[in-house]
């Protein structure tokens, strides 16, 4: 697929997904499950960054080689799909779960697939070239900064009792705006070097 019709197609199906799970929880929602509609909402969210991520990233960004970025793809829409899946399954099975131990065992179910994710990120930039290595640690770089000025912020101004946001809201969003503000920020460095 040519790079402009992918960012289309992140941006389509990522809006389709997205009003999707809106009109379920608007429309359906005695008979759909809201937290399902919220997982469906949030994929297409999620596609839609990309999309919108992709469409800003300067032509040629990306000096990895076509097997190296497939194997890359390919490790991470796994590990995702592994993620959703095993997410939704954790959701589940806590409801009924009785005892510490049980409910820590389920809860962790979704962090493999992110390990994996790690692991996939870790080796594409290992394997790609030296300038390519740069970009990508450059944004990681930023991203990482961004991230623990947002928190160390917030902390700040929950001490304060300024905000008052719960802990695990705080925590499980920690990683996906690591991603976010990766995407960002290597936008914004390859645009330097290209």
């Amino acid at each position: 697929m040519s790079r402009p019709a992918l960012s289309w197609w992140l941006l389509g199906s990522g809006a389709v997904l997205l009003l999707g799970g809106v009109l379920l929880q608007q429309l359906l929602a005695p008979l759909v499950n809201a937290r399902a509609a919220g997982v469906l909402a949030g994929i297409g969210l999620g596609l839609l960054i990309a999309g919108v991520l992709r469409r800003l990233m300067p032509a040629g960004c990306d000096a990895a080689t076509p097997t190296l970025r497939r194997r890359y793809t390919r490790e991470v829409v796994v590990a995702m799909l592994g993620y959703v899946v095993l997410l939704c399954l954790s959701m589940y099975l806590l409801r009924g779960a009785e005892g510490a131990g049980l409910r820590a065992l389920i809860a962790l179910l979704p962090v493999p697939p992110i390990v994996l994710v790690l692991r996939a990120m870790v080796r594409y930039i290992r394997d790609v070239d030296e300038m390519q290595q740069r970009i990508e640690l450059e944004a990681v770089s930023a991203a990482t900064a961004f991230v623990s000025l947002v928190y160390l912020t917030g902390g700040f101004l929950q001490s304060a009792k300024v905000i008052d946001v719960p802990s695990n809201v705080a925590m499980i969003w920690v990683f996906p705006l690591v991603c976010l503000s990766y995407g960002l920020a290597k936008a914004v460095v390859a645009r330097r070097y290209h």
